[in-house]
C-alpha cells in the first residue's frame, strides 16, 4: 500500500470515529434534554465531518479501482449506511417520544458498529457472521 492510500485510510477511519462519537454524544445529550444539541455548531459540525468521511471513501474506492455496487461487503456497508442515517434521523427528531428516540439511537449505534465490523472483516455479515452461518 502506498503512503497516500494509508493517509486517506487514516483520514477516513478518523472521520468514522469522530462521526460516530459525535452522534453518540448528540443523541445522549438530546435524550437528556441538553440545549446545546440545537445550537449551530452541533448542527453544522456533523455535516463537515460526514463530508470528509464520504470524500475519503470515494477517494479510496478510486485508488483501489473498486465499484461498491459490485463488491458484496461494500454493498453491505452502503445498505448499513442508509439504515444508520434513517435511525439517526429518528433518534434526533425532537417530535418523537423519548423511548422511540432512545431505541433508534441505540439501534443506530449498533448499526454503526456492524458497519465497522463489515469493513474490518470484508464480509457482508460483519460480526454477525459467526451466528448467521
Amino acid at each position: 500500500m502506498s503512503l497516500d492510500y494509508l493517509a486517506v485510510r487514516t483520514l477516513h477511519e478518523s472521520a468514522v470515529a469522530l462521526s460516530v462519537t459525535g452522534f453518540a454524544a448528540r443523541g445522549a445529550a438530546a435524550l437528556g434534554g441538553a440545549a446545546w444539541v440545537r445550537g449551530r455548531l452541533a448542527r453544522t459540525l456533523p455535516h463537515i465531518v460526514d463530508t470528509v468521511l464520504l470524500g475519503s471513501a470515494i477517494v479510496m474506492l478510486a485508488m483501489l479501482h473498486l465499484n461498491p455496487l459490485l463488491v458484496p461487503w461494500l454493498q453491505a456497508k452502503l445498505l448499513g449506511l442508509l439504515v444508520y442515517i434513517g435511525l439517526g434521523t429518528l433518534a434526533l427528531r425532537p417530535s418523537l417520544s423519548r423511548p422511540v428516540r432512545g431505541a433508534a439511537w441505540l439501534a443506530a449505534l449498533c448499526t454503526a458498529g456492524w458497519i465497522v465490523s463489515v469493513a474490518f472483516t470484508k464480509s457482508p455479515l460483519g460480526f454477525l457472521g459467526p451466528w448467521l452461518r
